[in-house]
């Protein structure tokens, strides 16, 4: 058994006595090869059964595509009828509907918004003035100062007016009219649906003016001239002599 060891001990250091070369030409840190030997490879035995199966392993297996998990859908939001949340579904759905259908009762039978038609100061009221009476209330303003319609209604007419030069009246959805005199420019034409707020004219100095005004009267059912001051602050309209922010 000595003498085995001792010969394959021996085989083996002949053989990289005999390889030492070829590496120490191999290495990139020895000395360049000149260019005939450059060009001869080195092949050690065994080589093409390495390169065989370093072939093979670069060969990418398939990779099998993981599906992205699908995102949870995101749940419908809850109806909260009447202010009750965490309904079942087959309690909050008749509930919902019930609670629109009460929405559009209080629309029909609530009192109708109500807004000042300007900013300006009011500067003449509803009574006997200069030997005459005067029918209306006068807001001065600046000239060309929007006026709002002070209720929801219906333009019945829009145009021409003995002395108030220009004027716009609007048949209110409580059946009442809002006047709306000295008007400088019209915004909107007869037939036409306004709500309360809706910029309809602007103030102006036509007619039997003293000065950019507006002149705003309120008929009743049968036509008849009110004081709109007390009809306006029965709208929930604040009504004072001077300027008011409303």
């Amino acid at each position: 058994m000595a003498a085995g060891a001792a010969v394959a001990a021996g085989a083996l250091i002949g053989g990289v006595a005999q390889l030492a070369p070829a590496i120490a030409n191999a290495s990139p840190l020895a000395p360049s090869r000149d260019a005939d030997n450059a060009a001869d490879e080195i092949t050690f035995k065994g080589t093409a059964d390495i390169q065989n199966v370093a072939a093979a392993k670069q060969v990418a297996a398939p990779v099998a595509e993981v599906a992205a998990p699908e995102a949870a859908p995101v749940a419908a939001p809850v109806a909260a009828p009447f202010g009750f949340n965490n309904l079942p579904p087959e309690i909050a759905g008749p509930l919902a509907q019930v609670e629109d259908v009460l929405k559009g009762v209080h629309q029909q039978v609530a009192p109708a918004p109500a807004v000042r038609p300007v900013a300006g100061a009011i500067s003449s009221g509803y009574g006997t003035r200069w030997g005459q009476f005067h029918y209306g209330i006068d807001f001065a303003d600046q000239l060309g100062a929007p006026i709002h319609s002070v209720s929801n209604g219906t333009v019945i007419e829009a145009g021409p007016a003995s002395g108030f030069g220009l004027w716009v009246r609007v048949l209110q959805d409580d059946g009442t009219t809002a006047v709306y005199g000295h008007v400088n420019d019209m915004f909107v034409s007869e037939g036409q649906r306004v709500r309360a707020g809706d910029v309809i004219a602007s103030v102006g100095n036509r007619g039997q003016s003293t000065g950019p005004h507006l002149h705003l009267e309120i008929w009743d059912r049968n036509g008849a001239k009110i004081d709109p001051m007390p009809y306006l602050a029965s709208k929930g309209v604040p009504m004072h002599w001077g300027p008011s922010a409303h």
